[in-house]
């Protein structure tokens, strides 16, 4: 196995030794994460641009790129006013929270990011500093920390009392990409599940199997918009004040369903499919049936006062018995019922 020094092109100090294995590209891959840099070119010591993995010798010291041309270390005048290395320590004053840290934590997790090329040279951002010579930034200390920790030790740990949103925010800000993807997973799965999700025919199929008997069925208030219940079984379910109405036009279909004795008081049912379903008892007061096509629908008994049916197909339906008394929109002499 052949060992190496790599030092960042230029420089003569704070060089790593590291494991040549595999192709050159391997070799640039362990040479950026070490460095720090976007690792791109490999030079001799004589300045010779390395093409080939063969060409390297055990024990040898190489100068490594980010594709600029090759630097003689030599004619590095290291001062105090000399850009620092990579593992040079730091200060960031985050707004008035001071935290220090390496040069090297800030720029090799997420190469990418704003925080690399804030801090991989000295003033690449022109990075104001405070009186003590800390960096100057203006966002929040409490989200910044966990960040801080993650580029430390690759964990995402949030005290008790911080929002994960907030540190999400400064996760997207700063560009911190894989961090900002688990706060997100996070955030969603600490969310309570939705209560009312649109259920599809399928999954309202599914939970009326599970139910025994129907008239246990009560999905009281839930969101059905554009739901597919072609011939459902919920004989006796309570489905009052559910809303089907879907604001992106699609409209919810239940042609053929047996809905004898239902209680649908108070939903939203506008542009409804109910075709030839049976409603027979069922409780329909106050629900919006403006545009429902109820054309061949056994209403029988079924109690429809206070109903919005402006525009409703009632052709060819049973409404014996059924209670029209205050319904807020006289039927249409051309909608003939039976």
């Amino acid at each position: 196995m052949r060992r190496v020094t790599l030092f960042v092109n230029g420089t003569c100090t704070n060089g790593k030794v590291v494991a040549v294995y595999g192709s050159l590209e391997d070799l640039l891959c362990v040479a950026g994460s070490k460095l720090g840099i976007r690792a791109s070119n490999v030079y001799n010591g004589n300045g010779g641009l390395i093409d080939d993995i063969a060409l390297i010798r055990d024990d040898d010291v190489l100068y490594v790129s980010e594709g600029d041309s090759f630097e003689d270390p030599q004619d590095d005048p290291r001062g105090p006013d000399k850009d620092q290395t990579h593992t040079d320590w730091l200060t960031l004053n985050v707004g008035g929270r001071c935290f220090t840290t390496t040069r090297s934590t800030l720029v090799s997790k997420e190469p990418e990011s704003m925080l690399a090329h804030m801090f991989r040279e000295k003033d690449v951002w022109a990075n104001k500093r405070d009186r003590q010579g800390a960096y100057l930034i203006d966002r929040s200390p409490d989200y910044f920390e966990p960040i801080l920790n993650y580029l430390r030790h690759g964990q995402l740990i949030i005290n008790e009392g911080i929002n994960p949103l907030g540190v999400l925010e400064e996760a997207r800000f700063f560009g911190i990409e894989q961090l900002a993807e688990q706060l997100e997973a996070l955030i969603k799965s600490s969310q309570p599940p939705d209560d009312h999700s649109p259920l599809t025919r399928k999954e309202f199929i599914r939970f009326l199997l599970a139910t025994t008997t129907k008239s246990e069925l009560r999905c009281q208030g839930a969101n059905l918009q554009g739901v597919k219940m072609l011939c459902t079984n919920a004989e006796g379910a309570s489905l009052r004040g559910c809303n089907f109405e879907d604001p992106a036009g699609v409209k919810a279909n239940l042609e053929g369903a047996n809905l004898k004795g239902v209680d649908m008081e108070g939903s939203q049912m506008t542009g409804i499919n109910l075709r030839v379903a049976t409603l027979k008892n069922a409780k329909l007061k106050n629900c919006n049936l403006r545009g429902a096509t109820l054309a061949g629908t056994d209403l029988e008994n079924c109690d429809l006062s206070g109903c919005d049916l402006q525009e409703a197909n009632l052709r060819g339906s049973n409404v014996k018995g059924a209670i029209f008394e205050e319904m807020l929109t006289p039927l249409h002499m051309s909608q003939s019922v039976r």
